[in-house]
């Protein structure tokens, strides 16, 4: 039996290796950059003007010029107007190209304009002031955005901005979501005293859509023989299985024998943690990735969590994340020699300090308990007595 810290480098050392794919700009929304963004051109491009106002030579106003007629006005979106007269000024808008000839821009509530004339009111003025000046921002070929961002916002403004119609991601990988046993029916059902609705394939789908993948949700019955010819399939339409139920020590749970007799080896079964000890984990030589997850919802969402997440944001090209850090809010004892996977609900104290409360639950079938949860705390097996005010790390997923 692994401990969590060798099960999870088991699975990170079998990433999927995706393919990059160009998309349009218009559907490249949470996809993952194959390619670095890069300025097409200075930015800002030209020297922009970032006030409303008059833009004057700040010479003139040196030599104690407080009066400047104006010349016209100058546009955003125009060319830049040449303005030769030194005693005079030109309006300008936020936006525009500083005309040529001026190099300093007064914001209209530091001016009074009558018949023509732009009088300034105060006597605070620095050369160069409201003005954005060419490749302040980023110079020519500048890398903007690098390989394994996520577009957000953000990352797609500055694609459109730099003229990426078509951008290069990561293809999404095809997950297929099986649920197992016949204990389940399908949510459209009414379930008979002795039944439950599927529910776990609907959390692991939430989890893995949002990250990036595309998924299909399936259900197989507790029979070995139905199983092998439906997972025999599913591993040459789909780049990995996530299998939800199967895999603990039951008359029912087939899982791991028929991966063996699909070539499917066993990388690791049962982790030392709690919940989801029954943990399984197996690839191919083809490549091809198999996570059977104990069938209890809340080991089911700590492994979807702990395990399959990361590994679907490392396959994409995303950094792996380290887990966020909070004090217990009180003690808290375990005795079993195993990780211990506490779900707490986090808050910050008065004085700023990350607080992680402990939860009360009826065990890994409570799923009703993690509408309250915010994360897990991970507490280490070496010990059984956890003090209020320690800190360990937590696995978030609000």
């Amino acid at each position: 039996m692994l401990s969590v810290a060798e099960a999870y480098s088991v699975v990170l050392n079998h990433l999927l290796v995706l393919p990059a794919e160009p998309v349009p700009l218009s559907q490249a929304a949470g996809r993952v950059l194959r390619e670095p963004l890069t300025a097409d051109r200075d930015l800002p491009p030209f020297n922009r003007v970032s006030m409303d106002g008059i833009a004057i030579q700040f010479a003139a106003f040196e030599t104690g010029q407080r009066q400047f007629r104006v010349a016209g006005t100058q546009f955003a979106g125009q060319p830049a107007q040449n303005l030769t007269e030194r005693t005079a000024c030109l309006e300008v808008m936020t936006g525009a190209m500083l005309p040529t000839g001026t190099d300093t821009v007064i914001r209209y509530e530091d001016l009074q304009i009558t018949d023509g004339q732009a009088e300034i009111r105060i006597d605070a003025i620095q050369a160069g002031q409201n003005v954005h000046h060419r490749a302040t921002d980023r110079k020519q070929y500048e890398e903007l955005v690098p390989i394994g961002t996520r577009l957000g916002p953000p990352e797609m403004a500055v694609a459109a901005s730099v003229g990426k119609a078509t951008i290069l991601v990561s293809k999404r990988p095809r997950i297929a979501l099986i649920s197992t046993g016949d204990e389940l029916v399908d949510v459209s059902e009414t379930p008979e005293p002795y039944q439950i609705r599927r529910s776990n394939t609907y959390l692991l789908q939430t989890v893995l859509q949002t990250a990036g993948a595309e998924t299909s949700l399936l259900h197989l019955p507790d029979d070995a023989d139905t199983m092998e010819t439906a997972l025999k399939t599913l591993l040459t339409e789909y780049d990995a299985l996530v299998l939800s139920g199967g895999v603990s020590a039951g008359k029912a749970d087939f899982v791991p024998k028929v991966m063996e007799r699909l070539g499917v080896r066993q990388r690791f079964h049962q982790v030392a943690q709690r919940p989801g000890k029954p943990l399984w984990f197996g690839a191919s030589d083809a490549e091809k990735v198999v996570f059977g997850l104990p069938g209890n919802p809340v080991s089911t969402f700590l492994c979807a969590y702990r395990y399959l997440l990361p590994w679907l944001k490392a396959s994409l090209g995303l950094p792996v994340l380290q887990p966020s850090v909070a004090r217990l809010a009180r003690s808290v004892s375990f005795s079993p020699l195993l990780t211990y996977f506490l779900p707490v609900r986090l808050s910050v104290s008065s004085d700023g300090i990350g607080l992680a409360t402990p939860l009360p639950g009826s065990g890994s079938a409570d799923y009703a308990n993690l509408l309250q949860c915010d994360g897990f705390m991970e507490l280490p097996p070496e010990r059984a007595e956890f003090s209020e005010g320690e800190a360990f790390p937590v696995y978030t997923f609000r």
